[in-house]
């Protein structure tokens, strides 16, 4: 998949979180990395098109992204969305958070919609979870649970938001390994984390953000190995030194 972001700039109420961002590259699994409150977040929104960026363009494939309404309904249909914590509809179960938005969104049958998640719940190990509410749930089977609901329609890309960030490693390398095999798959994948591991090891190419702009990107391999610009190196350093 090809992403080409043409100046992409944000503002909130006048404060500037994103200034002529630009990125043209070609890959299978992104991590947007960098410190909080750099803008990762928000640029992962406005590549869902959850969010119009104040100026600038987006491509997808070489085709134009159109910040209108009518545009992100479909565009929206083909991408795959998972927040950091709460993505689940409390007042339903874990089956109907994955089968009604089959449904009511994407006019599939209910009982496809039903053996669609009957067989990601079976795949991913969350069989026995399908009756149970999200407080019932573990926070790894929460997000789990959201990653197979975003998979469930196929998009063309699925965009995850620090999935793991409020999780203990048990439960992070359950979520991570599921995406892992997601993208063995073939799935394209953006990720914003704070997994520096999953980011080397499984991610193919990575984005560093850093004071509302991207700052460096390249090859996984070549940004931990072989850092270019000093923020990256600070960065780096600061986040390897207790592998963290």
């Amino acid at each position: 998949m090809q992403i080409t972001l043409n100046n992409i700039c944000k503002s909130f109420a006048g404060k500037v979180v994103l200034a002529n961002v630009c990125f043209d590259e070609a890959f299978s699994s992104l991590a947007i990395v960098g410190p909080s409150g750099a803008g990762k977040s928000t640029l992962l929104r406005i590549i869902g098109g959850l969010l119009t960026p104040t100026a600038g363009e987006l491509y997808i494939d070489a085709a134009k992204v159109i910040y209108e309404e009518k545009q992100l309904l479909s565009y929206r249909r083909t991408i795959g969305f998972v927040f950091q914590s709460k993505g689940l509809f409390e007042h339903l179960t874990a089956l109907e958070n994955v089968t009604l938005p089959l449904i009511h969104s994407f006019d599939m049958t209910t009982d496809k919609a039903i053996e669609t998640a009957a067989q990601l719940f079976t795949r991913f190990g969350l069989e026995e979870e399908g009756h149970k509410y999200p407080s019932q749930l573990s926070g790894g089977q929460q997000q789990r649970i959201q990653i197979a609901r975003a998979v469930a329609v196929k998009p063309k890309l699925l965009l995850l938001d620090e999935p793991t960030s409020a999780l203990d490693p048990e439960l992070t390398a359950e979520v991570l390994d599921m995406l892992g095999e997601l993208q063995s798959d073939g799935l394209n994948t953006i990720i914003v984390t704070h997994e520096m591991g999953f980011a080397k090891k499984a991610c193919e190419k990575i984005m560093f953000i850093a004071d509302n702009t991207i700052v460096e990107s390249g090859p996984s391999a070549q940004i931990f190995s072989n850092p270019q610009s000093q923020p990256l190196q600070s960065f780096l350093n600061k986040v390897l030194e207790w592998h963290v």
